[in-house]
């Protein structure tokens, strides 16, 4: 998409959990997390970003894989960027969300999804330049995957207005 003037127009995109979205053009990815966990990538030669956006650590039982899970979305982000024309040397993450409102859950699944994003990174060899995790507050996150440049926007409880302007049409 181009302006007037011919310049690359970046394209919105809302990713909803359990999904993966990568752009070798300009590109804005918003997301919204609780104990859910982002994870965006970017390569530097390439201008090339995704973000994958998780729910639980793991799933072992490959019948059942999908990019709900941490082990499956970050693995599978990976090689979409490789597909894409990334290289593994020129890729650096960053990680979002794993919040954990501890009256609502015994459990902490938002540390469970930290680690398990840091586990796929560490073993590609790919390194966490930045970080917002944990904590009780969820997050939007803005991502513009050709500049790299990424807002995180704390909130004590997740509103509607959090997801706009994507209300309807994804």
């Amino acid at each position: 998409m181009f302006d007037e003037t011919n310049n690359a127009v970046a394209v919105n995109y809302f990713l909803a959990p359990g999904y993966i979205y990568i752009s070798t053009e300009p590109a804005v990815i918003s997301t919204v997390l609780g104990s859910s966990v982002a994870v965006c990538l970017y390569d530097r030669k390439r201008k090339i970003g995704g973000m994958a956006q998780f729910q639980l650590p793991q799933i072992k039982d490959p019948k059942k894989t999908t990019a709900r899970y941490g082990n499956v979305a970050t693995l599978t982000l990976i090689r979409m960027m490789l597909e894409a024309g990334a290289k593994i040397k020129h890729l650096e993450a960053q990680l979002f969300g794993g919040a954990c409102k501890k009256d609502l859950s015994n459990r902490d699944i938002g540390k469970e999804n930290i680690k398990a994003a840091r586990r796929v990174l560490k073993g590609k060899k790919i390194r966490i330049v930045s970080e917002d995790i944990g904590g009780e507050k969820g997050r939007k996150v803005v991502f513009h995957t050709n500049t790299c440049e990424i807002a995180v926007l704390k909130v004590e409880k997740l509103r509607q207005v959090d997801w706009f302007p994507y209300d309807n049409d994804r």
